[in-house]
């Protein structure tokens, strides 16, 4: 528990940022594994950040176990936060 408690602040980390962009790039939503693959992370890292960019308000989960940006995700990854 409190695997990323101490990376939760108002911006991005690079490993955060991996993991929306690898969701960003893609037409449909993503599974864990899926942006394990794409980012180079393990599948409990890619759920730790999920988990911290979901309660950021930049990812949501369309379908059980699958990620998608949202609008405000699309514009964080813009400003590069």
């Amino acid at each position: 528990m409190g695997c990323c408690k101490s990376k939760c602040g108002s911006g991005l980390t690079d490993e955060q940022k991996k993991v929306l962009e690898a969701i960003a790039n893609s037409d449909e939503p993503l599974s864990t594994k899926e942006i394990a693959g794409a980012t180079g992370l393990t599948s409990n890292q890619v759920s730790c950040r999920i988990r911290s960019l979901k309660s950021k308000g930049y990812v949501e989960s369309p379908a059980r176990c699958k990620y998608a940006v949202t609008t405000d995700g699309k514009a964080a990854l813009k400003e590069g936060a």
